[in-house]
């Protein structure tokens, strides 16, 4: 559903929308995002719905909300999401903008992935990291959709190393930043104060810290705020919680969900179905509207990049 014609649209970035849960607020906010001229001034687009094809994002807007059908809902937006990397896997598309899903919907669909981030990544075949951005704070998890319980046992060498990798390379290719300095939060409280709050920290935390080239392990009661004043480009988060609720806490609304290592961007708006206020006219298009503007300023770089 391209929104924009003539010679400026084909120098636009064209990206595929899915609309998420369709029971939740996805529709109404991609609706209410293509409305807005500073929208449509930014990329032409593909929206990406119920039938995993190209339609209008205001077919669903009610008749949806009111079927309370969890399982088909998750289907539809398994499907959606798979005919989305479709398309930019085979150029159709350049990146790819996702309205929220319901985890427990989609499970029930029978899409056993636990978000976006694991399903894109087995889509594509590559490792990924999440990264919520915003104009002050960049966060990347090292884990992210796990039961606190098992965090200490997944936060690994390799796993902190692997999310160094790719956040680097996503700080460095799609954002401009030719030597990233990054952050390792401590999982522990005080880094573990000298082993006395657990000794996860400097048995693990440390050692991969020294062979990702990270500054830290810093404790989260401080590594945030001294990223937001400038010291870091990002914050590897141990576990989902305490990098969500840092960025969330400082830019809800404004940031956006990054999913780093695939072969094109893919953006997302910083919250989630809000199935409680859906087709009521009152979602907040904000953070999708941020999450377009995100993912074309990156394929602009991209291709800026290729071209020098």
């Amino acid at each position: 559903m391209p929104v924009a014609s003539g010679s400026a649209a084909a120098a636009l970035p064209r990206l595929a929308l899915t609309l998420g849960d369709v029971r939740g607020i996805g529709p109404e906010i991609v609706r209410a995002a293509l409305a807005d001229p500073a929208v449509r001034e930014v990329a032409t687009f593909v929206v990406v719905g119920p039938s995993g094809t190209e339609v209008q994002p205001d077919v669903t807007v009610g008749a949806w909300t009111a079927t309370g059908n969890a399982a088909l809902a998750g289907s539809l937006a398994g499907k959606a999401i798979e005919r989305a990397v479709e398309l930019a896997i085979r150029g159709e598309v350049s990146g790819i903008v996702t309205a929220p899903i319901d985890k427990a919907a989609l499970l029930a669909g029978g899409y056993s992935f636990p978000g976006h981030t694991e399903m894109l990544a087995a889509l594509t075949g590559r490792p990924t990291a999440m990264m919520l951005a915003s104009d002050t704070l960049r966060v990347v998890l090292a884990t992210t959709h796990i039961a606190l319980r098992d965090v200490a046992h997944a936060v690994t060498v390799d796993a902190i190393e692997t999310a160094a990798r790719i956040t680097r390379a996503g700080l460095r290719d799609w954002f401009g930043i030719a030597d990233p300095r990054i952050a390792l939060c401590a999982l522990n409280p005080h880094a573990g104060d000298g082993g006395r709050f657990g000794d996860e920290d400097e048995a693990v935390l440390r050692p991969a810290a020294v062979s990702a080239k990270l500054s830290g392990p810093f404790p989260a009661d401080t590594v945030f705020v001294r990223a937001m004043r400038g010291e870091f480009d990002a914050v590897i988060a141990p576990y989902h919680d305490v990098g969500m609720t840092a960025i969330k806490v400082a830019s809800f609304g404004s940031a956006v969900n990054i999913t780093l290592g695939l072969p094109f961007p893919r953006t997302s708006p910083d919250h989630g179905t809000a199935l409680d206020i859906a087709g009521q006219g009152i979602a907040d298009p904000s953070s999708i509207k941020e999450a377009v503007r995100m993912c074309a300023s990156i394929v602009k770089r991209v291709r800026l990049s290729a071209s020098t």
